[in-house]
């Protein structure tokens, strides 16, 4: 089974975020292949949860809320956000401000 890109569901992350009257934009670009993806959601600017994307131990990719210790201060989630960028240069970050982000997000894992 082919795997996609980290570019390419960028890219159609993006596009679908767009097209459902959001705005998506890329805060860190990663590895073009396989780059871990950070997707911070927002609705109407209000922070939302971060979700993670992990190789799971079954072979699928698997979102998780990497942001709950951080979620109600804008602070300690860009510190988070910044120690995870200096952990990981191959990290994707995608902020999506778009009303029920984590919802677009699960669509657009299963096209993935």
């Amino acid at each position: 089974m082919t795997r996609l890109t980290s570019r390419f569901l960028i890219d159609l992350l993006l596009r679908r975020t767009d097209a459902a009257g959001g705005f998506a934009t890329i805060l860190a670009s990663g590895d073009t292949q396989s780059g871990v993806i950070l997707i911070q959601c927002r609705d109407r600017g209000a922070a939302g949860p971060l979700l993670e994307r992990h190789f799971s131990m079954t072979g699928a990719y698997v979102w998780e809320d990497v942001g709950a210790s951080v979620a109600g201060d804008e602070a300690a989630r860009t510190a988070y956000l910044d120690r995870r960028k200096n952990a990981d240069p191959d990290l994707w970050i995608v902020e999506l401000d778009i009303a029920d982000a984590p919802r677009l997000v699960a669509e657009w894992a299963e096209l993935a």
